[in-house]
């Protein structure tokens, strides 16, 4: 097993804001901004989250298309053949660039299945729309912007090139790691320490938390289990 095949098993034993976390305690600061910005909709269950390579595209909806059909059917086949191909295991990255005011659901169920038996991919991660909540497959979670009936006028715009959801930038083949919380980008900088990390983090928290969970804890005693706690996670 590859140190990124031993990362990626890793990362899926955590939720998103753990991964965050431990990110900024890899890196040995504060100010990491690689995150989602905004409350969005996780069709997965509770305590799903997606681990994997980010195949990006753009997509909008809302007005109607100016070229011409060929020229589009052409695009939506290009973005299938991106999705299909790179380095695994995937998650579609689709940024909608109406923003805000999309209306044009690209994911349903038929886009849903296609994706995950097909393209063999994990998840999704879009600003964008999500439709057909009933029928969704369980096992390719979407994390989009909004919920809507409608597939309106969508359309492929563009592949390959960085997509922006909810404030969060994303290369073609950066790692992501996405659950109900929102997504989060994980940097290349910290793909060997990420791990160590992750296993510091959790033993620093347990400092307070375990006393917290078995016990009454007074104020006398959370001074020094604080003080413990700051000393564990530098």
């Amino acid at each position: 097993m590859t140190q990124v095949d031993q990362l990626l098993a890793c990362l899926r034993a955590y939720d998103t804001p753990t991964v965050c976390n431990a990110i900024e305690m890899a890196q040995g600061r504060r100010g990491f901004a690689g995150f989602t910005r905004r409350t969005v909709i996780w069709t997965g269950p509770t305590d799903a989250r997606i681990v994997g390579f980010a195949r990006t595209a753009k997509i909008a909806g809302r007005a109607p298309p100016t070229e011409d059909p060929q020229t589009l059917r052409a695009r939506r086949m290009d973005y299938f053949e991106a999705m299909v191909t790179g380095p695994r295991p995937g998650i579609a990255v689709v940024e909608d660039m109406d923003g805000d005011a999309a209306t044009g659901a690209w994911w349903g169920e038929l886009h849903a299945r296609i994706h995950s038996v097909v393209f063999g991919l994990e998840g999704a991660v879009t600003n964008g729309v999500v439709r057909d909540l009933g029928d969704l497959p369980g096992g390719f979670p979407i994390l989009a912007g909004s919920v809507g009936p409608s597939h309106g006028f969508v359309h492929v715009r563009e592949i390959g090139t960085p997509a922006t959801i909810h404030g969060l930038t994303v290369c073609n083949g950066d790692l992501i790691h996405a659950d109900r919380h929102g997504a989060v980008v994980v940097p290349r900088d910290v793909y060997a320490t990420l791990q160590d990390a992750l296993a510091r983090l959790i033993a620093a928290e347990a400092i307070v938390l375990d006393p917290l969970l078995s016990k009454p804890v007074d104020m006398e005693a959370f001074r020094d289990l604080w003080a413990a706690f700051e000393t564990a996670r530098v």
